[in-house]
């Protein structure tokens, strides 16, 4: 409702942080377009270019959420409260919205009305939400519902799930989506601690980025509560009928009953991640560390919310084979939750560091082979990457140039491997002790802050000033992969690779010693496979191996490429089932690339994207509604 217009900036404007030096417990929102800084005495002033908010303003600090979910409208509905520190005495506060309907806006205990205005909207960042305050105003009152296409928000018939019996939701805020399902500051430069009270269906249960229940209540009412200030993207809701199961003193998994044991068997080695990720880099801050298990339209692997990890069930392979991204998802409790991007052309900040960080906690429990084959995995999908986007393309710098384009569009191999690669660069130059100190220092000197690319330049500079003769500014700022790149060569794939060449010089798959083999051994198999494969061929590895009825997520993707590209007429139905029941975005793209590429696929894919397409969440949609067409 809008009570009286008054005037707003201009679309374009971008919200402004200012970071002082000085000051510890200040907010920080540290934005670097065409990686410039701006000093004003001794405050840093960036942009984010992805918020309509003016942090430097009028900053929330603490959001207090009492929503009910309705399935039945597909809408979440109730009030957010968010405590603002007004630090210029400004008369109007900018949140960030979209497709929200705000129905009343007020100030204060006293809850006085406040005139507000809902700009239209503008690009992907959706309506820039102003509200008329006073210069002492401490909290503003928004009422508000959700938008059934609320793009963070999936609602999930009883048929999606696993025990087809109930409704689910589950949200995805990263990047910008945050905004979608509750008015707030949405930069991964603002922090703000937030308290909530959810009310659903008494038959189900909710969870959050935060303290959570252990069981269902009789009421549907359950309360949350998040010490810890985070950003917006971190923000999660998860409502449906799962329980809850311990797997360690700090460690515990929640999901629909017929998967609770089986994802408690395959988290079984959580809490010596936990530990080992501990000794690297210093105490884990949050207290608890839970998994969800999702539906499988949940768009990635996993999400790194606090305190509880969005996992798809793409991971249950029943062996632990796949639990390295567990790994990935527990080192952004430093990399990335800790210390986060400040600006989402920053985002290699958080990919690269937690890679990086991922791979240390596995060599720490597998050892270093194993470890070695899931960088030499790493290093071809970047070089797939690299190839498909053109080295000289500027997507290819580690810090990246975002401004009017989709936050999402710098979701690539990019920031996770070259990142990673940077960071084993520095690592082969002063030696892994060195790196560790500076490493456990830097989460612990910048935690609960935000970093740009410049400042962690500046930082590394003054803590390692040996590093200024390497070329990190041509790893940074230039496309491309540097020469001094880091060399992986992983025994175990050298085994694969005699393997592999003495069945293309005619011993039958059955034959091959492939006894021990994990799944990354499997994976680098068939990658490296022929491109040009007889049916006959195709039949013997199928039924040597099983790779069409695989368990296992990664190697069944993985061979779905290969039999799309040589037509592999008992592979169809696998994948057609596989491309409706699964929303993972990483397996999703390939497998309709390799569809597409031909006329007969094309046909083929679009007729299973016409099916598929209500199960998949919005940031798959979004990528794939570009593919087709």
């Amino acid at each position: 409702m809008i009570l009286k217009s008054f005037t707003i900036p201009c679309l374009g404007l971008l919200g402004l942080v200012l970071w002082s030096c000085g000051s510890e417990n200040s907010t920080q929102n540290e934005r670097n377009t065409d990686s410039t800084t701006t000093k004003t005495q001794n405050t840093e002033v960036m942009t984010d270019v992805h918020t309509f908010a003016q942090p430097q303003e009028a900053a929330m600090t603490h959001l207090d959420l009492d929503i009910a979910v309705d399935f039945k409208t597909k809408k979440i509905k109730g009030k957010a409260t968010l405590t603002i520190d007004n630090k210029t005495g400004t008369e109007t506060l900018f949140l960030d919205s979209k497709a929200l309907k705000i129905e009343k806006v007020t100030l204060g205990e006293e809850e006085s009305p406040a005139e507000f205005k809902v700009a239209p909207s503008f690009e992907s960042m959706g309506e820039q939400l102003s509200i008329q305050i006073k210069p002492d105003s401490k909290l503003v009152n928004i009422y508000y519902e959700t938008s059934p296409e609320a793009e963070a928000l999936q609602w999930l018939n009883p048929q999606q799930t696993a025990g087809k019996e109930h409704p689910y939701l589950f949200t995805q805020s990263q990047a910008i989506l945050a905004r979608s399902w509750v008015p707030c500051q949405d930069s991964p430069g603002i922090r703000f601690t937030y308290t909530a009270k959810v009310t659903v269906p008494k038959e189900l249960m909710a969870v959050m980025s935060a303290e959570n229940p252990t069981e269902k209540n009789e009421k549907g009412v359950y309360a949350f509560k998040m010490p810890q200030p985070i950003p917006a993207y971190l923000l999660a809701l998860a409502v449906g009928n799962f329980e809850f199961a311990k797997v360690g003193d700090r460690v515990g998994v929640y999901a629909e009953p017929s998967e609770l044991a089986a994802a408690q068997k395959e988290f079984a080695d959580v809490p010596k991640m936990l530990t080992a990720a501990e000794e690297l880099y210093g105490p884990y801050a949050w207290g608890q560390y839970d998994l969800i298990v999702l539906p499988p339209s949940f768009p990635f692997g996993g999400m790194e919310n606090p305190r509880i990890t969005f996992a798809t069930p793409t991971i249950i392979a029943g062996d632990r084979s796949l639990t390295s991204l567990v790994a990935h998802e527990l080192a952004h409790s430093w990399s990335g939750n800790l210390v986060t991007n400040a600006t989402w052309d920053d985002f290699w900040l958080n990919e690269g560091f937690t890679v990086y960080f991922e791979r240390r906690i596995m060599e720490a429990i597998e050892g270093k082979e194993y470890a070695d084959m899931l960088a030499y995995l790493g290093y071809q999908d970047l070089e797939s990457e690299l190839e498909s986007m053109g080295k000289d393309n500027e997507d290819t710098r580690l810090k990246i140039s975002l401004k009017g384009r989709n936050p999402d569009d710098g979701v690539t191999s990019i920031a996770y491997e070259k990142g990673y690669f940077f960071l084993r660069m520095i690592e082969n130059e002063i030696g892994r002790a060195k790196m560790d100190t500076f490493l456990r220092n830097y989460f612990e000197k910048y935690a609960f802050k935000s970093m740009n690319t410049e400042r962690f330049l500046a930082h590394l500079k003054e803590t390692l000033p040996e590093t200024d003769k390497l070329n990190l500014k041509e790893w940074i700022y230039e496309p491309g992969l540097p020469a001094n790149c880091p060399k992986i060569e992983p025994t175990r794939f050298t085994e694969v690779d005699k393997t592999l060449k003495t069945w293309t010089e005619g011993k039958a798959a059955a034959a091959l010693n492939t006894k021990n083999w994990s799944s990354h051994e499997w994976l680098y198999f068939i990658r490296k496979l022929p491109k040009k494969l007889s049916q006959e061929k195709l039949k013997e590895l199928d039924e040597a191996f099983g790779f069409t009825d695989s368990g296992n997520s990664e190697v069944l993707a993985a061979w779905f490429v290969p039999a799309i590209e040589n037509g592999y007429a008992p592979a169809d139905a696998a994948i057609e089932k596989f491309l409706v029941k699964v929303g993972r975005r990483k397996f999703l793209i390939p497998i309709y690339t390799a569809l597409l590429a031909s006329e007969d696929g094309k046909a083929k894919a679009k007729t299973i994207y016409q099916k598929a397409r209500p199960n998949y969440h919005f940031v798959a949609v979004n990528t794939l509604d570009g593919m087709m067409k």
